[in-house]
């Protein structure tokens, strides 16, 4: 299948006349005189009116970085940036000891935060080399069950995320 060009001119049986205005690995988008903006599929039936020389690669610099990133983010330990909830930024997390006439103790609560980050990215990784190991699948299950519940020991610290997204997530109550 030959991909047509940006500046291509069609006629579609649903749409009508158009031109190619963008190309990716599986969509034309098509502004049709008649109906505006479409995507249409590469392999969509239609009659080429005038065809441009395709000058460009059907795959977008996002949709590589977007593999890349998943790819990074599968097979290494390398941590994505996430946000802390904005109400937590610059604040302190003060440790007062419970025996009197000592010192209490002040930490950043970026850095804290930072520091359980590390944990639950490296929960992930544990996690996908359990999954990817030789080990027997009762094995595994047995793993990844383990890893969910240090997960749920873990959700009183969801305060200190922006996002829901990035929340640790334990067993679900029947």
């Amino acid at each position: 299948m030959k991909i047509l060009g940006i500046g291509s001119r069609i006629a579609h049986p649903q749409y009508g006349k158009g031109v190619i205005t963008n190309v990716s690995s599986t969509a034309y988008w098509v502004t049709f005189i008649e109906n505006g903006l479409e995507t249409i599929a590469l392999n969509d039936t239609f009659e080429i009116i005038e065809a441009a020389e395709n000058e460009v690669d059907t795959i977008s610099f996002s949709e590589v970085e977007t593999t890349l990133r998943n790819l990074l983010k599968k097979w290494s330990d390398v941590s994505e940036i996430v946000p802390i909830g904005d109400k937590w930024k610059g604040g302190k997390l003060i440790l007062e000891p419970g025996q009197a006439g000592l010192a209490s103790k002040e930490i950043p609560i970026d850095t804290f935060f930072h520091k359980i980050v590390m944990v639950r990215d490296r929960l992930r990784v544990m996690e996908q080399k359990v999954n990817s190991s030789n080990l027997e699948e009762i094995e595994k299950i047995e793993l990844q069950q383990y890893i969910t519940r240090i997960y749920g020991s873990l959700t009183s610290f969801n305060i200190l995320f922006k996002s829901p997204t990035n929340h640790f997530v334990g067993e679900k109550s029947k």
